[in-house]
């Protein structure tokens, strides 16, 4: 996959705006913007100007003037992509970028494919691939949790570790190996009880790293919470109070709300995906039908199952609405957190006494309409996902890639601190030793395959 052209992109987003930047990357990638690039201080090349230096000047095709840009120097190696790039600030005219993405095409350059520009970054070990993904996560970060968890892993924070645990089992399996061929002579090179010791930090790390990924998952794509519960109990209330707009229909009739309404908002850092749904009542309304039935879908999508119930129903009904809907996230990883909407109808002392026999863990008490106690409901939201327990620098899995790669090693793991208990032959050590080392590597990409690249970074935009 290597590849020694000169690529171009437009690398802003598409559209007009005050001004766009055109990349360059390329052993060409001096030469073919010094043909059409006159500088502002006549007879001066790019070729003869010093790295990470910006020259202002006119850029003329045929005698035609296209625009007046910046253009920007950055020599190999010391580049994002470790090759000569040049990237050229124009104005932001469709027109204009056009105009200079195809004079750079006619001078020798090629149009790059999605994430070209990365994948040499890879290819040049400006960036192991789980920070080369980092970088397409950071572009599509929504909120500032999302945010922090791409910066670190683009700052080498999740492939320190593993680069470290890869190292230390290459060490033995080295002294494993090398006493196969001394095996005549029983000779062990190999400390066996610090082998396991140190399989077993590692397992425990892997199974920390594995144990990550919901939270990662969820942080990375939004929080999905479903807002369930019987018609008019305040689901759309409530969702118009969380989104501060009117997204929801509100109406005294029974079953207005039909079909799933979704929109997102940023608490704390941290985004969260509201879906409001249709209300649970047996109907002979065919529409309203399937729009609870869509309801019970939404549950199994769901990390937060927000279920109101009216504080006016008596404890039967709620009780039973309760059993209802925790039959259903029984086989999820959903949690369930129970809102009593309308308090706003009964006193204090009434409210005391029927909920004094429920778990004040794992209930909330609000007004939708009155807008009571909605802090502590986006509290209650925030302490689920039970962020306070992880460290500051504590390393967080966000990629289904590295996911599966790391449950892979884990099992491998498992072998092999079976094989050491067992005292199995060092061939078989070796083997699953093996094993994990290649699961390791194929996360931080020092064992891959174009497949997997290809994968990678088509799902980049053009450009980056």
């Amino acid at each position: 996959m290597v590849k020694d052209d000169t690529i171009c992109a437009i690398s802003t987003p598409p559209g007009t705006g005050a001004i766009a930047v055109i990349r360059l990357s390329g052993k060409d990638a001096v030469k073919i913007c010094d043909n059409v690039f006159f500088s502002a201080k006549k007879g001066k090349k790019l070729k003869a100007q010093k790295a990470n230096t910006i020259h202002f000047g006119t850029l003329i095709d045929k005698n035609t003037v296209i625009d007046e840009v910046l253009v920007s120097i950055f020599k190999a190696p010391n580049s994002y992509t470790g090759e000569d790039v040049i990237e050229v600030s124009c104005h932001g005219a469709i027109y204009i970028q056009q105009k200079i993405l195809q004079l750079f095409i006619n001078n020798g350059a090629r149009l790059a494919k999605p994430g070209e520009f990365t994948l040499r970054a890879f290819l040049n070990w400006k960036l192991d691939l789980s920070q080369a993904e980092a970088v397409a996560d950071l572009i599509a970060s929504t909120s500032e949790a999302s945010h922090k968890l791409a910066i670190q892993q683009m700052r080498g924070g999740f492939s320190d570790e593993l680069k470290i645990l890869r190292k230390k089992l290459l060490n033995f399996i080295s002294l494993i190996e090398l006493e196969l061929d001394f095996s005549e002579e029983n000779v062990e090179f190999a400390d066996k009880p610090e082998l396991k010791k140190l399989v077993i930090s590692i397992d425990n790390l892997i199974k920390r790293l594995i144990s990550s990924f919901d939270l990662g998952n969820v942080i990375k794509n939004g929080v999905p919470v479903v807002i369930i519960g019987k018609p008019n109990v305040g689901k759309s209330t409530l969702l118009n109070v969380l989104l501060n707009e009117d997204k929801a229909i509100i109406s005294e009739i029974p079953g207005t709300t039909r079909d799933a309404i979704e929109d997102n908002i940023t608490i704390e850092g941290i985004s969260f995906r509201f879906i409001d749904t249709a209300g649970l009542r047996d109907t002979t309304d065919k529409i309203e039908t399937l729009g609870v039935e869509k309801t019970f879908q939404k549950i199994y999508q769901a990390s937060i199952v927000l279920l109101l119930v009216d504080a006016q129903d008596s404890i039967e009904i709620t009780n039973k609405a309760i059993s209802k809907v925790k039959t259903r996230i029984t086989d999820t990883s959903a949690k369930l957190i129970v809102v009593v909407n309308k308090i706003d109808k009964l006193n204090k002392k009434q409210l005391d006494v029927k909920f004094k026999n429920f778990n004040k863990d794992n209930i909330v008490f609000i007004s939708a309409k009155k807008l009571i106690n909605i802090e502590h409901l986006t509290d209650c939201l925030l302490k689920t996902l039970n962020l306070s327990s992880l460290n500051k620098n504590d390393v967080i899995v966000t990629n289904v890639r590295h996911y599966e790669a790391l449950v892979k090693s884990s099992e491998a793991v498992s072998r092999v601190l079976d094989g050491l208990k067992n005292n199995i032959s060092g061939d078989f050590l070796s083997t699953d030793i093996r094993e994990v080392l290649h699961y390791l590597g194929e996360i931080t990409g020092e064992i891959t395959t174009d497949e997997i690249l290809g994968n990678i970074f088509e799902k980049f935009c053009i450009g980056k």
